[in-house]
């Protein structure tokens, strides 16, 4: 009973569920996959992952949360950093909990398109989110902070595209953000559009994810039917570029990362 009550406690989870993407222009693509992430209190990371002999965020194991994976792959305290950034790029800090939904180090192999920071103030309403993207095989990172209005179910959230993504995609993009974050499910949709056609919708990702409370079976039970998560991330990535590349959809030049 003790022992059920502390895993209802803990803000971290498990989430599974499906990504999409869907392509508009120039010639129409979509695909759908089944994945599961985890979402990271990173007060929680050691009380989480010690509940199961699979997990781990020292050591070698099937899965592995690595802080160098992270922003900057430096020792500086992760929850630390991203308040800093959120502080330099706002002006103001978060004074509650940050909350990460990524994919961990699966059998040694690492592979995030995207990692989500939730910033809370202290009532545990949302106040920023820090979104870092990493490009393949460039390796390439940015980190895009964006202000959240706590008072709005869903955040919508225009911004400029910073970081060449795709060789199917140009750099002259604008995103846009529908986010929501509930007790029992997580949504996250972003759409790209021409800085000069905005009402002109060219693609679209979205993550339609529901809530399971972390225990220690469920941590193992993940692992052993998802092993190979970020394989299949990468797979699918190549996969995707090479029927993009079939159906002679245009390539634009990569633009290294500057800043």
């Amino acid at each position: 009973m003790v022992k059920a009550m502390q895993e209802k406690t803990l803000k971290s989870a498990i989430y599974k569920g499906w990504v999409q993407h869907r392509r508009f222009s120039p010639k129409e693509h979509q695909f759908k996959y089944q994945v599961f992430m985890m979402y990271l209190d990173l007060d929680e990371i050691d009380a989480v992952l010690s509940k199961s002999y699979f997990w781990s965020s020292s050591k070698y194991a099937l899965a592995r949360f690595k802080r160098s994976d992270y922003l900057g792959k430096n020792n500086s305290d992760l929850k630390q950093l991203v308040l800093d950034k959120v502080e330099d790029k706002l002006g103001k800090r978060p004074d509650g909990a940050v909350r990460l939904l990524t994919n961990c180090r699966y059998f040694g192999f690492i592979m995030n398109p995207l990692s989500i920071y939730y910033c809370f103030d202290a009532r545990e309403q949302l106040q920023a989110m820090l979104l870092e993207v990493t490009n393949t095989p460039w390796k390439d990172r940015h980190q895009y902070v964006l202000a959240c209005d706590p008072g709005e179910r869903v955040q919508r959230i225009p911004f400029n595209k910073q970081m060449h993504v795709s060789p199917f995609h140009p750099m002259n993009m604008q995103y846009r953000l529908n986010s929501e974050l509930h007790d029992d499910e997580l949504k996250f949709h972003l759409s790209n559009s021409l800085v000069h056609e905005p009402d002109k919708k060219v693609f679209d990702a979205s993550l339609l994810l529901k809530r399971e409370d972390v225990t220690g079976s469920a941590l193992s039970r993940v692992i052993l039917a998802y092993p190979f998560m970020t394989f299949k991330v990468l797979g699918a990535i190549y996969w995707q570029a090479l029927k993009l590349f079939i159906k002679r959809v245009p390539l634009h030049p990569y633009i290294r990362k500057t800043a």
